[in-house]
């Protein structure tokens, strides 16, 4: 059965971490509602890339302009099935919006599927959704889970972690495992 997916984009959004599940759940038949705030349907966010190349952190170049497909003034969480925060930037700019933490809060209410990943923990920091919850995040945002009352999930950066209705992941090579531990949360059946 088909879920409608809100995705909560910010200007520098990560670049992979906002495309590829957007893309990703279009592609098993999903919809998926990109906004951002004071942003309407066919305007676009600047995101940046994310790179691992041996430094002590990422490095971070200018990526795509990707399409907003649905206007943020709009949206009532609940007619979405669940959500999904890319990192990046974009989680810095959108804890300080008081409607998108009332609308990360909906989700964790009605303990529908969330899908978080990298820095998207500084969203879910702000909301005051994860005391008590196991959550990955990239590294530099360790401190801000525990002292939100999370547990930080310590694992590869290819790993996800499920912990309720939450799905959470430290970076963009987490992709296959966070999306498919996302679809089970989702109902959504795959057959070959």
């Amino acid at each position: 059965m088909s879920k409608r997916i809100l995705m909560l984009c910010g200007d520098y959004c990560e670049d992979y971490e906002t495309m590829v599940p957007f893309q990703a759940l279009l592609a098993v038949g999903h919809s998926v509602d990109a906004v951002c705030p004071d942003k309407k349907a066919g305007e676009t966010i600047a995101t940046a890339i994310h790179d691992f190349e041996g430094d002590q952190t990422y490095s971070e170049k200018r990526g795509h302009n990707f399409s907003l497909n649905a206007t943020f003034a709009d949206v009532d969480p609940e007619r979405y099935d669940a959500l999904v925060i890319p990192g990046g930037r974009g989680p810095e700019y959108l804890r300080m919006n008081s409607r998108v933490v009332e609308i990360v809060r909906h989700f964790f209410r009605e303990n529908k599927p969330v899908a978080a990943i990298c820095h998207g923990a500084q969203l879910l920091a702000g909301a005051r959704v994860l005391e008590g919850r196991t959550c990955s995040a990239y590294p530099a945002c360790r401190a801000e889970v525990e002292l939100a009352g999370g547990t930080y999930a310590e694992i590869p950066i290819d790993g996800a972690v499920t912990d309720g209705n939450l799905v959470s992941a430290p970076a963009w090579p987490a992709h296959p495992a966070w999306i498919a531990q996302f679809l089970t949360l989702l109902g959504t059946r795959i057959t070959h």
